[in-house]
């Protein structure tokens, strides 16, 4: 909000008859006076890319520091997405019950796969962070979607 709030300081400052919105990027499409947002075109435009390809994944990730509402409930809002990814629940990759199991099954019913990938994930209890800590004292994570996406390659 901080440069919509520069923007029209500086506009007030010149006397211009000039209107000034910001419009919050989000993934639930849910602002009235706009026809799509930022964030529900990036889950749209994933769908579309994992269906162009034979046996395509698309992975989006999603904000959210150590909990996953955000990736849940863009989750929710989409009907593109076959699984979500969170801090809140334990997942594994392989095994009976793995990641890889299930997107097995689902490439082979659909043909196509959409993950979402909530920031602070983390497999099963492993905590992946890496130092320094962020400006806010906060520990820094791995890129946990980069690292998925390379075991999704090999796999």
């Amino acid at each position: 909000m901080c440069g919509a709030v520069k923007i029209f300081d500086e506009i007030r400052h010149s006397k211009l008859n000039v209107g000034v919105i910001r419009i919050p990027k989000t993934v639930d499409n849910d602002v009235g006076i706009i026809n799509r947002s930022l964030g529900f075109q990036t889950i749209n435009a994933a769908h579309v890319e994992a269906v162009s390809g034979v046996n395509g994944i698309g992975l989006v990730k999603l904000m959210g520091r150590s909990t996953g509402n955000i990736a849940l409930h863009a989750t929710l809002s989409s009907r593109d997405v076959d699984c979500c990814l969170i801090p809140e629940n334990k997942f594994y990759l392989e095994g009976k019950g793995g990641l890889f199991q299930f997107l097995e099954l689902r490439l082979r019913e659909n043909g196509h796969a959409v993950v979402v990938v909530a920031v602070s994930l983390r497999e099963q209890d492993k905590i992946i962070y890496r130092e320094p800590k962020e400006e806010s004292g906060n520990p820094v994570f791995l890129d946990f979607c980069s690292w998925l996406k390379l075991e999704l390659k090999e796999w």
